[in-house]
């Protein structure tokens, strides 16, 4: 079965876009300037991402604020329409991360559009019903400090959507849904726009100067600004407790799926904390690689990179629950010491 395209797929390619497969998809890796410079553009101007692989399921309805709010960690009454909401799908047997989820509460009241990751669309479905509409629609995302500058020249009030806001816009007779959200620790927005409409928007954006980046400065972006990616940080076997996004789950609501079991584990405590380390020098620690204190394995780096803002290597990693920060460690990197210490999260605050 071949990947899917975005809606957008033509104009990368025309950019002369490196495409990887991601998550059952053809997506750009980055573009002619590299990761580096997309990064950076990010940090201190702005640039637009397509992110049309993450899913939209909508769910609408009478019923659909109660499937939602029974189903998912978080609690929808600490919002309101026209918000969203970050949240978890648990599995019921172990209260493992299925997926992470962004919940759109759309300002009609009961519509949700509720935004999967790439390869787990079927799975929520399965789990709160409603529509797969990911096909009729990209998304794309505008962010970094200087966002509402070149947004504001484009489409105005857009630019003002507030964070975790979501409003229904018209732009050139188009209906676009713009939330205030996004995964590079920076300011800015999502926009999601009809498909067949996608591409005039995306050379809008580009015609202000804004510059493209791809997944490549996506990924480093959120490892700079400590955010978990399903796969590395969430996923089978990890909980919102070791993860340290206790915060998600909403303890007084009295359902969601896996709560038993999260239960069991908060009485006996996580055996295991995702926890940032910072290593010497520019060679980045990677994924797997163990982690040792005092030359005692105590975990493991679930993703590792080279931080363009920071100039040396920085990671995420699962660590025994007693490890102190500020904690001197050292990963091994294929046979190699790498020095590095337990750091506070975020690496990199927004700018």
């Amino acid at each position: 079965m071949s990947n899917r395209l975005s809606p957008l797929d033509s104009e990368h390619r025309r950019l002369g876009a490196k495409i990887t497969p991601f998550g059952g998809w053809e997506m750009p890796l980055n573009y002619a300037e590299g990761t580096i410079a997309e990064h950076l553009s990010c940090r201190q101007d702005a640039v637009v991402f397509d992110v049309s692989h993450l899913g939209t399921v909508r769910v609408s309805g009478p019923d659909a604020h109660r499937r939602l709010q029974e189903t998912l960690t978080n609690d929808l009454d600490k919002i309101r329409p026209g918000r969203a909401q970050y949240t978890h799908l648990l599995d019921d047997s172990d209260g493992s991360v299925l997926d992470d989820i962004i919940v759109w509460w759309r300002p009609d009241g009961e519509t949700f559009d509720v935004m999967p990751n790439a390869s787990n669309t079927d799975r929520v479905v399965a789990a709160v019903g409603g529509s797969d509409i990911t096909a009729e629609r990209a998304v794309l995302a505008v962010q970094g400090p200087k966002f509402a500058d070149h947004l504001a020249r484009v489409m105005p009030e857009a630019a003002s959507v507030g964070r975790n806001d979501v409003e229904v816009l018209d732009w050139r007779g188009i209906t676009c849904t713009v939330a205030g959200t996004g995964y590079t620790g920076e300011r800015g927005v999502e926009i999601s726009i009809p498909s067949a409409s996608a591409a005039e928007l995306w050379r809008a954006l580009l015609d202000t100067g804004i510059a493209p980046a791809g997944l490549g400065a996506r990924d480093t972006l959120r490892l700079e600004a400590g955010l978990p990616l399903h796969g590395h940080e969430l996923g089978a076997g990890i909980t919102p407790l070791q993860a340290g996004l206790d915060w998600v789950v909403a303890w007084k609501k009295p359902t969601f799926r896996g709560r038993r079991a999260l239960e069991i584990e908060k009485e006996k405590g996580p055996s295991r904390r995702l926890r940032g380390i910072a290593t010497e020098g520019r060679r980045p620690p990677r994924a797997d690689c163990p982690v040792r204190l005092d030359g005692v394995e105590i975990g493991s780096i679930t993703s590792g990179n080279f931080s363009p803002i920071l100039g040396h290597g920085i990671a995420l990693a699962f660590l025994s629950p007693d490890v102190e920060q500020g904690s001197r460690v050292s990963v091994d990197l294929r046979g190699t010491e790498l020095p590095g210490q337990v750091v506070p999260l975020p690496f990199v605050s927004k700018s």
